[in-house]
């Protein structure tokens, strides 16, 4: 029977690498568009350095301030996965520091996201591999566990499965359902070209600004006063 709370799945269900490199220049907002607006993590989650994000996710669960499973994540993620990490949001401990980004980063492993906190702030913001976090503090972790791998997570208010493709860059992270992923990178890219014309058409002087003028805004029922504040008949 399986022990509910303290496990560790070794299978998972990746998304085929060369779907996983097709979003790699495509910005996070962009492909929040087009999932309707939906998948992004908590906008508390933020990167800790510049380096882009892309990969496919590793999941741990965590009991709140304790590293000992994220430590087993970091030897047993293969090159290209994102370990992320549902801490339930807990700031008390920093789950991890420098050291066991180094090591991670050693091993190729795509990137960390921890819905909780990190330490060695300055250190991690000087490196080429991509760290995103709740927040900071000097406490060190527990290294007791429970916790498990690779089971579906909550980070960020997200739902995370083990293969799901992860996505980040200074606007924060998204993630795209596996089974999804082929059809959202399709409108992904539809929304980037149109972004792309739109900023030629501000370049050019020619953007349609019609959706934002006064006629647009009495259709949706506002009220166009000819006159300025105070002056207006009661």
């Amino acid at each position: 029977m399986s022990k509910v709370g303290f496990r560790v799945f070794k299978k998972i269900h990746r998304a085929p690498r060369e779907l996983v490199e097709g979003f790699r220049e495509i910005p996070v907002a962009n492909i929040g568009d087009v999932v309707g607006r939906m998948f992004c993590l908590d906008a508390r989650i933020r990167p800790m350095n510049k380096a882009p994000l892309l990969g496919t996710a590793f999941t741990v669960r965590a009991r709140p301030g304790c590293n000992l499973m994220l430590h087993h994540a970091i030897d047993a993620a293969q090159p290209g996965d994102v370990i992320l990490v549902e801490d339930q949001g807990d700031l008390t401990n920093a789950i991890s520091g420098e050291n066991m980004m180094l090591w991670a980063a050693r091993r190729q492993i795509a990137g960390v996201v921890v819905d909780g906190a990190m330490r060695d702030a300055d250190s991690i913001g000087e490196m080429a591999f991509p760290v995103y976090a709740r927040g900071i503090t000097p406490r060190g972790p527990h290294k007791s566990g429970p916790g498990e791998i690779n089971v579906p997570i909550s980070c960020g208010g997200v739902v995370v499965n083990p293969g799901d493709i992860v996505v980040g860059d200074a606007d924060g992270v998204i993630v795209i359902a596996r089974h999804e992923a082929s059809s959202v990178l399709e409108d992904a890219r539809k929304k980037l070209a149109q972004e792309i014309r739109t900023r030629q058409e501000i370049e050019d002087g020619t953007w349609n600004r019609k959706a934002y003028d006064e006629a647009a805004l009495a259709a949706l029922g506002c009220e166009i006063i000819d006159a300025a504040y105070g002056e207006q008949q009661q």
